[in-house]
């Protein structure tokens, strides 16, 4: 499949910086005075930045996609120096993308490329189920502005010791456990290749839904990963459907799960899982699902 992402005239860029806050995925930096894409995982091509770039150094490129590989990223990393290789895997660290960041580690060891003095180091006390997670322990840095915050992609679970403890106190922690296990949500953000959609049960709800069902996160959400849309406001669908193929063709998902409300707009959500899957080749099962506008289930049966 094809997909659109940025493209970076170095001649062009001055390192004015002006790109960076609106990058939505985090994917751009300023590093020895050029704006770089350090990861192309991240970047979904919507071109935010474009438009805040007063040299015209950045273009929308289409090109064919393929699976992410991180070997193959460390290749067009490497010659750009050490200052970028650096960003590059602490953008894989904050983005929590662990396997793709061992990987590349590993990559550069095969190449004898030492970044020990960086402060990167393979061995650590196991922590949030990833025993072999590499940490950074390089001395603070400038922060270099990011944008990202709000697509930073995020695998977490819930704390039952915190949600006990706040119970005790009567602090401000939600008073059921919540079952969202990544960040970001919107289908627009999400990568459909991240780490937690591969191999994984997948919902895809409609904006409302949350809202209208109390019980969304424990009869629908437990152990599974999530995108939400909405098939009647949002812009740009055609991507929605490029986006959930990959989920099917490239992640390999287990199932599909369409949440929608009973009101007719929303039976395009359908339409999109459908157009994906015939566009992926790859009859993965879609449960059909519709909630009323009170929240309960309607219907549940696999298209």
């Amino acid at each position: 499949m094809k997909r659109e992402i940025v493209e970076i005239d170095e001649e062009l860029c001055n390192g004015c910086g002006l790109c960076i806050p609106n990058c939505h995925e985090g994917a751009l930096q300023i590093i020895d005075d050029k704006a770089r894409l350090i990861s192309d995982l991240f970047c979904d091509g919507l071109g935010a930045c474009i438009g805040h770039c007063p040299e015209g150094a950045i273009t929308i490129v289409e090109r064919e996609a393929e699976p992410y590989n991180e070997r193959k990223v460390m290749e067009i990393i490497i010659p750009k120096g050490r200052n970028t290789i650096l960003a590059h895997l602490e953008h894989l660290r904050d983005h929590n993308e662990v396997d793709f960041l061992n990987v590349a580690i590993q990559y550069l060891k095969e190449k004898n490329i030492d970044m020990s003095k960086e402060g990167f180091e393979l061995k650590k006390p196991a922590t949030a189920g990833y025993p072999d997670q590499v940490v950074h322990t390089a001395p603070e840095q400038p922060e270099q502005a990011c944008g990202c915050m709000g697509s930073m992609a995020m695998d977490f679970n819930s704390d039952e010791e915190e949600l006990k403890e706040a119970a005790k106190t009567g602090t401000d922690k939600p008073a059921a456990p919540s079952e969202l296990k990544q960040w970001p949500v919107q289908l627009h953000l999400v990568n459909p290749q991240a780490s937690y959609f591969q191999n994984a049960d997948v919902v895809l709800a409609a904006d409302c839904v949350p809202f209208a069902m109390a019980n969304f996160h424990a009869r629908f959400l437990k152990n599974k990963s999530l995108a939400i849309a909405c098939p009647k406001l949002d812009t740009n669908k055609e991507s929605y459907v490029e986006k959930l193929a990959s989920m099917i063709a490239d992640s390999r998902i287990n199932s599909l799960s369409v949440l929608m409300m009973e009101v007719p707009c929303c039976s395009g959500l359908l339409s999109m899982a459908e157009a994906a899957r015939a566009q992926a080749g790859r009859n993965v099962p879609i449960k059909r699902i519709i909630i009323g506008i009170k929240g309960d289930v309607l219907e549940e049966d696999w298209a």
